[in-house]
C-alpha cells in the first residue's frame, strides 16, 4: 500500500500528497467562456492576465485568480442578470498555462515542463526522461515559493517509487533539483544539509 499520509513529526502536516478537488484559476491559464445563445458575449481561448484579471464583453475586467470554474460561472451569471434573463454560462479551462515545473541536475533531459494539475514528483521526473546514471536518488529537492518565502523539501526518490514516502503533488513554478556529484558545490552542500525526510523549511 502506498504511503501518502503526512507525518507531523517530519513537518509534513501542511503538505499533502492528495490532489486538490477543485482547481483554482491562476494567471496564464487559458479559458473559454460560453454564454449560451449569446455568441457576442462568449470568449474563446482567452488567457488570464498576470494580474489575475480577465476582460469580458459587457462586463469588463473581473478578478478570476483563485476562483474555481464554477465560482467564475456564478460570478459572470450574476453580473449578466441585469442585462439578460436567466443567463446560462459555462467556463472551461483549455490550458493550464500557470503549471510549469523546472527539473534540473542529474536527469536525462533537464528543462522547464508544462504539467497538468495533480501531477506528482514522479511525473516531473518522467517529463525529464528520468534520473541519469549518476543521480543520487536520496538527494532530490523540491523548491517552492510560499507566502512565507522560498521553501525546500528533500525527498528520497527510491522511497517514493517504493511507496514508502509520499509522492508530493506539484505546485506551479516548483523547481526540482536531482543530486549528483556534477552539481555545483552550492547545490551539493545544500542537499547534504537538508533533512533526511520530506520536510519543507523556509530558506
Amino acid at each position: 500500500m502506498v504511503d501518502s499520509t503526512p507525518v507531523s513529526a517530519d513537518g509534513q502536516s501542511d503538505y499533502s500528497a492528495v490532489e486538490t478537488a477543485d482547481y483554482l484559476l491562476r494567471p496564464s491559464d487559458v479559458v473559454t467562456i460560453t454564454v449560451f445563445r449569446e455568441p457576442d458575449l462568449s470568449v474563446q481561448n482567452t488567457p488570464v492576465g498576470a494580474d489575475g484579471m480577465l476582460s469580458l464583453p459587457l462586463i469588463g475586467s473581473i478578478k478570476v485568480d483563485g476562483l474555481t470554474a464554477r465560482q467564475l460561472e456564478q460570478d459572470i451569471r450574476s453580473r449578466l442578470k441585469p442585462s439578460l434573463t436567466d443567463p446560462k454560462v459555462s467556463v472551461n479551462v483549455m490550458q493550464f498555462g500557470s503549471h510549469v515545473v523546472t527539473v534540473e541536475g542529474a536527469v536525462e533531459k533537464p528543462g522547464m515542463y508544462a504539467f497538468k494539475p495533480g501531477t506528482r514528483l514522479s511525473g516531473a521526473m518522467s517529463l525529464a526522461a528520468g534520473p541519469s546514471r549518476v543521480a543520487k536518488l536520496k538527494e532530490i529537492a523540491v523548491f517552492r515559493q510560499t507566502s512565507s518565502g522560498m521553501a525546500v523539501a528533500k525527498f528520497d526518490y527510491a522511497a517514493v517509487r517504493a511507496g514508502t514516502m509520499m509522492d508530493p503533488v506539484l505546485e506551479p513554478s516548483d523547481r526540482v533539483v536531482v543530486g549528483t556529484s556534477g552539481l555545483s558545490v552550492f547545490w551539493q552542500d545544500l542537499l547534504k544539509t537538508l533533512p533526511a525526510f520530506a520536510l519543507f523549511t523556509n530558506l
